[in-house]
């Protein structure tokens, strides 16, 4: 009995911890706190819908540092929608961890 309540505390813990975010960090007083993807006020257009306008152009008429300017803005919006949509990871020792648990529960 014993042994099970320490194990269903360590069990808790370690959900508690694992829950957390992976990288926290201290917001500066002089860092803007971000809106998000499209709620950017500097940014009025909705950056899908600008890839779109940009993929339906017909770029044959356009010079070639015209060409050159979308293929930056291009790659820019791409970069911003990959940082915007960071996901949760685990690293391997936690998912050893997971796997342990599991075995050692079932």
């Amino acid at each position: 009995m014993n042994l099970q309540k320490h194990l269903r505390t360590v069990l808790i813990v370690l959900c508690i911890s694992l829950s957390l975010p992976a990288v926290s960090t201290a917001i500066s007083p002089g860092t803007e706190l971000s809106t998000g993807p499209g709620k950017n006020p500097n940014n009025t257009i909705n950056p899908l819908a600008r890839l779109q306008e940009i993929k339906d152009m017909d770029k044959e008429n356009l010079s070639r540092a015209e060409k050159k300017d979308l293929r930056k803005e291009v790659k820019k919006i791409k970069k911003e929608l990959k940082r915007a949509n960071q996901g949760v990871y685990l690293s391997v020792g936690a998912i050893i961890i997971i796997v342990l648990l599991l075995i050692l529960l079932l």
